[in-house]
């Protein structure tokens, strides 16, 4: 399995394409927002045109109304995978949310199903109270993982609290963090950019959504606002804007900001892996041709 990761903007879609047309493989999405129909515009997702040159699996088959997390990831691709090796001698899997790749690559901890009447309980109170009832919740209920969540990423405090909950111990003491074992080589590599280029990069690209109607496809699911699936940056801020805190130039800068702000962790995360080559794409001129030769090595 070829991993191709990094940060958002960066250009992971176009080499994974030229990798995968060079490998006759298909494509496997790791982006937990792409999996979702209603939001392709402001997800950038791949194109039916993109779809078109290469077998894309785990794009646009969810609605934002679906709950769907990693666990379930993990155990939809690995079920996929087993069906795809047949097939194919390599699979390429990419995509940015972090979480997402390494449930494939190392396995999640079995943490317990929550109940609807948890779901309930606790989703209700965060459409009453926001966030901020989320972050004073957590470091009283979990303080061990309050030191390492991302403090402004609800759907990750609604997890926490959930599965403490449903536990009855705190989430932080379930992830063992122990790494399962895969029955197929994974060759991972990361794509990277001078950090002014990559966000100058993430700045014009959300304009481009902007553009090509990012606005109009947030309207068509403000009903589902506090769903999981829209707790996510660019919507988040269409939604505040919409609801009158902002005006849109003020939005689009937000989106600009938090996106920059969000590939900053996702380097973060993925420097932390070892396994990882990366390759710098404003030196790289065939990075499909590089990555193609590290596969077959």
């Amino acid at each position: 399995m070829l991993v191709i990761v990094g940060p958002t903007g960066v250009g992971k879609t176009e080499v994974s394409l030229r990798v995968a047309e060079a490998l006759g493989c298909p494509i496997v999405n790791a982006d937990s927002r792409q999996v979702y129909r209603e939001i392709p515009i402001g997800t950038a997702a791949p194109t039916a045109e993109e779809m078109a040159r290469v077998k894309h699996y785990f794009v646009g088959c969810k609605s934002v109304a679906e709950d769907y997390n990693a666990g379930q990831y993990e155990r939809d691709v690995m079920a996929l995978l087993t069906r795809l090796f047949a097939e194919h001698e390599t699979v390429v899997l990419t995509g940015g949310s972090m979480l997402y790749v390494d449930a494939v690559c190392k396995g999640l901890d079995e943490i317990p199903a929550v109940s609807a009447e948890v779901q309930q309980q606790v989703r209700g109170r965060y459409a009453e109270e926001g966030l901020a009832w989320l972050q004073q919740e957590v470091p009283r209920t979990d303080p061990a993982y309050w030191e390492t969540v991302d403090r402004q990423n609800p759907q990750r405090l609604i997890h926490c609290l959930e599965v403490s909950l449903q536990a009855g111990v705190p989430y932080s003491t379930l992830r063992k963090g122990a790494a399962k074992a895969r029955d197929f080589r994974i060759v991972k590599v990361g794509l990277t950019r001078p950090r002014a280029e990559l966000y100058e990069r993430i700045n014009r690209r959300v304009e481009q959504m902007m553009a090509a109607g990012m606005e109009e496809e947030a309207r068509t699911v403000y009903a589902y606002r506090r769903c999981n699936s829209l707790q996510t940056v660019g919507y988040r801020e269409l939604f505040a804007y919409m609801d009158g805190e902002y005006d849109r130039a003020r939005a689009v800068e937000l989106i600009q900001q938090n996106s920059r702000h969000y590939a900053k962790r996702q380097l973060t995360w993925f420097r932390r892996d070892a396994e990882i080559r990366w390759i710098d794409l404003s030196e790289e001129p065939d990075a499909a041709g590089k990555i193609r030769e590290m596969v077959l090595q």
